[in-house]
């Protein structure tokens, strides 16, 4: 069974070659807000046989910009006649690039539905119709925000300002959002 030992911001340095045993070096670049990470995962790793897995790097995102949307989403709600809730649901399928389609078979699919969406309010899982495959669906599963990177989340926080001002609500102002958006740090 796999387990996390953590997780740093790093840049790669380059390969290198043991010329004495041929072995390859794969040289990372630790960034510093991260060298305390790296230090555990170094102290932890020589004790271990290792599989590594490289990601991508993401911004996470902001908690004030979680706290931004449910304030909006909580003020668009009624003139919608809808829930904060609901609006977050409908929104989660607007970001793209935060879903699985996966082919489930038709007896499991309403248990399967219900597993995904125990994950949280923005978990959300959808039948799509039957599969290529005889006796399965397809469903649509959405990861809620805790998943998103900052740009997923600024584009989240997109949707709900343009909602709110086609209704007619204040959003922050420039400079606030300025503040935001800065602290994503997506451009």
């Amino acid at each position: 069974m796999a387990k996390k030992i953590g997780a740093c911001h790093c840049t790669f340095g380059g390969l290198r070659q043991d010329f004495t045993t041929g072995d390859m070096e794969m040289v990372f670049k630790i960034h510093k807000d991260s060298r305390q990470r790296a230090k555990k995962i170094s102290d932890a790793a020589r004790e271990l046989d290792l599989t590594i897995s490289i990601e991508k790097y993401a911004e996470k995102r902001s908690l004030d910009a979680n706290s931004y949307f449910w304030l909006l989403a909580g003020k668009l709600a009624p003139l919608i006649n809808t829930t904060k809730e609901e609006i977050y649901r409908e929104y989660i399928k607007g970001i793209g690039d935060n879903f699985e389609i996966v082919p489930v078979r038709l007896e499991a699919r309403d248990k399967w539905i219900r597993n995904w969406e125990s994950n949280g309010i923005g978990w959300v899982c959808e039948d799509l119709g039957t599969s290529d495959s005889d006796g399965y669906t397809n469903v649509i599963c959405y990861f809620g925000s805790s998943t998103y990177d900052a740009h997923q989340m600024y584009q989240l926080i997109q949707l709900i300002i343009f909602d709110c001002e086609e209704q007619g609500i204040e959003t922050a102002t420039p400079d606030e959002l300025a503040r935001i958006k800065g602290l994503w740090d997506c451009g």
